[in-house]
C-alpha cells in the first residue's frame, strides 16, 4: 500500500515555482517519487504534480496548508493536497447497456483502481444482479420528463448519504440537468461513444456509419452544462471499413468505451488530471 502525498498545482507560470516547491519538501524531509509539470504559454499558466513517499515527512494535512500558504499566495496558486490513505468513493450511475460497469467493477476488484464503490444507480433494474454479485448498493431510481427533478433529488440524497466524491456515468443514458452539473464540477466523468467533437449527442455510431468515416472511437470527458463538450480526460479509436456494418461499429466501440472510460476513472483518482480553459493535463 502506497502511503504517498500528491499536490496538483495551477498558477500565472513565473520563475522559482518548481525550485520553491522542491525546496519546501526537502525542508520538511520529503522524499518525491515523482514531479511532473506543463506550462501553457497562450495562457501563461504553470500546472504541476508531485508526488512524495510520506513516512519521514514531518508536517500532517493540517499543518502542510498552514506552511504552504506563503508560497501559494507567493505565485497565487490554485492547489489541492491529496492523500493516498484517502480512497475516494464512487457512485457509478448505468442504465441498460451493462459493459462499462461490468469492466469497471471487475478492475476494482483486481485492484486496479484505488478507490471504493459503494453505490450503484440505475434508471433500469437490468444491472441489479451484477450489484448483488460485487456486494455493492443498488438503487433503482427511475427518470422520465415529468419526474426528472424528483429522480434527481433522489439521487443528491444518496450521493449525501454514502460520501460520494465522484460520479461516474458507466453508459447512464440521461441528460443530466445544469442543477445536476452545478453541484459538483469536475466530478462528473462521463463516457461518450465518438471521437469527441464528432458525433455529438445521441447514436453517434449509427451516424458514423451513415457518414462512411474510417475511424470510430470513444471519449470520456468531465461533464458540463453543455452536451458532450466538457475537458476532455482520454479518447481512443479503431479503424473500420466499408465492410462494417451498424453491428460491428456497435461491438468495436464497446471495447474502445471500456478501456477509454477506466483509464480515465483510474486517471483521476490517482490525482493526475488538472483541468483549465475546458482543457485537461494528464500527468502521466
Amino acid at each position: 500500500m502506497k502511503n504517498t502525498a500528491t499536490l496538483l498545482i495551477t498558477c500565472p507560470d513565473a520563475k522559482g515555482i518548481v525550485a520553491s516547491i522542491a525546496h519546501f519538501l526537502h525542508q520538511h524531509n520529503a522524499n518525491i517519487l515523482h514531479a511532473d509539470q506543463h506550462q501553457d504559454a497562450e495562457n501563461n499558466l504553470f500546472l504541476m504534480r508531485v508526488e512524495w513517499d510520506l513516512d519521514q515527512f514531518n508536517l500532517d494535512e493540517i499543518a502542510f496548508g498552514q506552511h504552504f500558504e506563503a508560497i501559494a499566495a507567493q505565485f497565487s496558486m490554485q492547489w489541492q493536497l491529496k492523500l493516498s490513505e484517502h480512497k475516494p468513493r464512487l457512485a457509478l450511475m448505468v442504465s441498460q447497456y451493462d459493459h462499462c460497469l461490468v469492466d469497471l467493477l471487475h478492475r476494482h476488484k483486481q485492484g486496479e483502481l484505488a478507490c471504493e464503490i459503494p453505490l450503484i444507480i440505475s434508471n433500469h433494474l437490468d444491472t441489479k444482479p451484477l450489484a448483488d454479485f460485487y456486494g455493492i448498493d443498488f438503487h433503482h431510481v427511475p427518470v422520465t420528463k415529468d419526474t426528472k427533478v424528483e429522480a434527481e433529488n433522489a439521487q443528491f440524497k444518496l450521493f449525501d448519504d454514502y460520501n460520494i466524491d465522484l460520479i461516474v456515468l458507466a453508459r447512464y443514458m440521461q441528460i443530466l440537468s445544469s442543477n445536476f452539473v452545478a453541484r459538483y464540477p469536475q466530478c462528473i466523468i462521463n463516457i461518450h461513444h465518438s471521437f469527441l467533437p464528432a458525433f455529438i449527442g445521441a447514436k453517434p455510431y449509427h451516424r458514423a456509419f451513415e457518414r462512411g468515416v474510417k475511424l470510430i472511437g470513444a471519449t470520456a470527458h468531465y461533464v458540463t452544462e453543455v452536451l458532450d463538450e466538457g475537458p476532455i480526460i482520454e479518447q481512443d479509436i479503431a479503424r473500420i471499413s466499408h465492410r462494417d456494418q451498424v453491428e460491428d461499429l456497435l461491438q468495436k466501440g464497446r471495447d474502445l468505451e471500456r478501456v477509454v472510460l477506466s483509464r480515465a476513472v483510474r486517471w483521476h483518482i490517482d490525482n493526475r488530471v488538472l483541468t483549465y480553459a475546458n482543457k485537461t493535463v494528464v500527468f502521466d
